[in-house]
């Protein structure tokens, strides 16, 4: 008979949850992130986000049409498109509140060497995104800045359930939408997002679950326990290596 020491072993075993693996980047990914024309400024803020894992983790492949969000600085778009390729293409929106001078004429040169990457600019709180386009949208770090005041820029509050239905509109049957953002603890969330740049989780999902799109998975890749979300995410304490969600969200088909 065995002891019970081994016994309460055996049932712990039993009774943990498997952990599941993160996805693994395909070579074509890794190669993307690895390549040396990109973005030094880019570039650096690869240790934070882990591009390569995350857009494994998202499913990105040879051919899509990806949309990513208030991406003008072409972090997103300067990995996916030698993975898309070709017969795939990148659409940048950036909202017109926020596109300057300076960030038009770097994308613009941007584009002009990567004929598969475009960008439409529209205003933030009525965003004209191409209709049934995306196989895959990227929404990074920005989605609680719909729950921000941006009065002062002239940019009327924002509701982002509504918003979120021209994103709805925007990706194909079957298309996914990666969101991830600074982790919030649950109370106000306008309060919050104005106050520190985060949001819970919990109220992201809604949102999207509210619009229309199935919940399809979360990873714990971006996460850190050490940030209690108390900080402003640009408090040099945090700055670059906050506590953030990863989630996957589908359109059905």
């Amino acid at each position: 008979m065995r002891s019970l020491n081994a016994l309460a072993v055996s049932f712990a075993l039993v009774a943990a949850p498997f952990a599941v693996a993160p996805a693994v980047a395909s070579p074509t990914i890794a190669a993307a992130v690895a390549a040396t024309d990109r973005n030094p400024d880019n570039v650096k803020l690869d240790e934070g986000r882990k591009p390569a894992q995350v857009l494994a983790f998202f499913g990105l492949k040879p051919g899509m049409n990806v949309l990513d969000l208030v991406g003008a600085n072409a972090y997103w778009a300067e990995i996916t498109s030698p993975v898309v390729g070709p017969k795939g293409h990148v659409t940048v929106w950036e909202p017109t509140q926020f596109y300057n001078d300076k960030n038009k004429a770097s994308f613009e040169a941007f584009a002009a060497k990567h004929p598969n990457v475009s960008i439409k600019v529209s205003s933030m709180e009525a965003p004209d995104l191409p209709k049934n386009y995306a196989d895959l949208v990227i929404f990074n770090e920005n989605y609680h800045d719909l729950y921000v005041d941006f009065s002062k820029r002239g940019i009327p509050q924002i509701e982002p359930r509504q918003w979120l239905k021209a994103l709805y509109a925007a990706v194909k049957p079957g298309g996914v939408v990666g969101l991830i953002d600074h982790a919030a603890n649950a109370g106000d969330t306008r309060a919050t997002a104005n106050a520190l740049h985060r949001i819970d989780p919990n109220t992201a999902k809604a949102d999207f679950q509210s619009a229309g799109f199935v919940f399809v998975k979360s990873s714990d890749l971006l996460k850190n326990s050490a940030d209690d979300h108390t900080l402003k995410v640009f408090d040099p304490k945090v700055r670059g290596n906050t506590d953030r969600f990863i989630l996957l969200f589908k359109k059905p088909r």
